[in-house]
């Protein structure tokens, strides 16, 4: 048994998560796919390779970011646009000249996090989205845009609107028929309403349980603010598989390596995305490893790597120096989200995958 496989196992044993699937790969070719322990520690049910999982904040690279990658190269709209162009309602506030590429950087003065939901479920669900924006327009700034990283969730939420305001389809349809349907991609998904093809013949990894003897979440969006609004919101509600995560990153990789052809990505724009402005900490839609440390461990390239996290315990880190992607998904959050044994297994399990992954390249 490799190193990997004890700490999985250790991991699962030790209360980290109760299953999790964890795939490596260099290039295209995979050299890790395993899946490990139950959905949940009630009905005891294996984990597979083939479990979905909420993906949290994976949304935002995954689907808000890789969307706007999209109309960026079909020339619909820059990432120096300013947000009053965009969306009227924004002109004459405090938000007017905020620029795309300041909310994909998370340096647009949006604060970190609002519980919107707690007024939005006193409406009714068809007027939430709508009650949500106005919300979002009168949302005041923690300060000027470009000076403090802070990480957003509201940035995202406008960022979903302004797909739908360029596109004329909300995020969900969206990057359904022009990202993930051209990759034949299957496996990632939004859930409107608790709803999605194909989920009768998927086993889902529950989340939380809201109170003290209710039942998990499994199957709609762990996440209040998403599920307010009906499961489809620009900073969480995508679910997927390790490996539909790893198909949509690839292509990613291979688009900013310059081929194949075939890709659905342009190069050029995947790489401007990539690249951390001057005075910002993050890429537009995507983290950075932390100089000090950092989730994705010891061996990941400097200055060539780029992934994220998620709440519930998922998570991505591609190499694009080395080729090397590593998926990690996990319901840390099952059955409470109190647990944060994660934060210190996450840099250990990358070290040991990258040590696996050269010692397997080296044989």
């Amino acid at each position: 048994m490799n190193r990997v496989d004890a700490l999985m196992l250790t991991a699962v044993d030790d209360g980290v998560f109760p299953g999790a699937v964890l795939l490596a790969a260099c290039y295209d070719e995979i050299v890790f796919h395993r899946a490990y322990g139950v959905v949940d520690p009630f009905s005891q049910r294996p984990v597979t390779c083939d479990t979905v999982y909420d993906l949290a904040s994976l949304t935002k690279p995954l689907a808000t970011a890789a969307a706007l990658m999209d109309l960026v190269a079909a020339g619909r709209v820059c990432a120096e646009s300013r947000l009053a162009d965009i969306i009227p309602d924004f002109a004459g506030t405090d938000k007017a000249g905020i620029k795309i590429c300041q909310l994909l950087c998370h340096n647009s003065g949006m604060p970190e996090y609002h519980p919107y939901y707690l007024s939005l479920k006193q409406l009714p669900l068809e007027y939430r989205k709508q009650e949500l924006r106005r919300m979002l327009v009168k949302e005041p700034l923690l300060y000027s845009p470009e000076t403090i990283t802070c990480y957003s969730d509201p940035g995202f939420m406008i960022l979903e609107w302004i797909v739908e305001c360029i596109s004329g389809k909300s995020l969900d349809r969206y990057v359904g028929e022009y990202i993930y349907s051209p990759l034949g991609i299957r496996e990632l998904f939004f859930m409107p309403e608790g709803l999605c093809p194909d989920s009768e013949t998927m086993v889902f990894a529950p989340t939380e349980a809201t109170s003290a003897g209710a039942e998990l979440i499994c199957g709609r969006v762990h996440d209040e603010n998403a599920e307010a609004v009906g499961g489809v919101s620009g900073h969480a509600g995508l679910f997927g598989t390790a490996r539909a995560v790893f198909d949509l990153v690839l292509d990613l990789l291979l688009a900013a390596a310059g081929g194949p052809e075939n890709t659905v990505f342009s190069g050029p724009v995947v790489r401007s995305f990539l690249n951390v402005p001057k005075g910002a900490e993050r890429a537009m839609g995507f983290d950075v490893p932390s100089c000090r440390d950092s989730s994705s461990g010891r061996y990941f390239t400097p200055g060539s790597t780029f992934g994220h996290l998620g709440f519930t315990g998922v998570s991505f880190w591609m190499d694009f120096a080395s080729g090397i992607t590593v998926v990690l998904l996990s319901n840390r959050v099952c059955p409470g989200r109190e647990n944060q044994k994660i934060r210190t297994f996450r840099p250990v399990i990358h070290d040991a995958v990258m040590e696996y992954i050269w010692g397997v390249k080296n044989n």
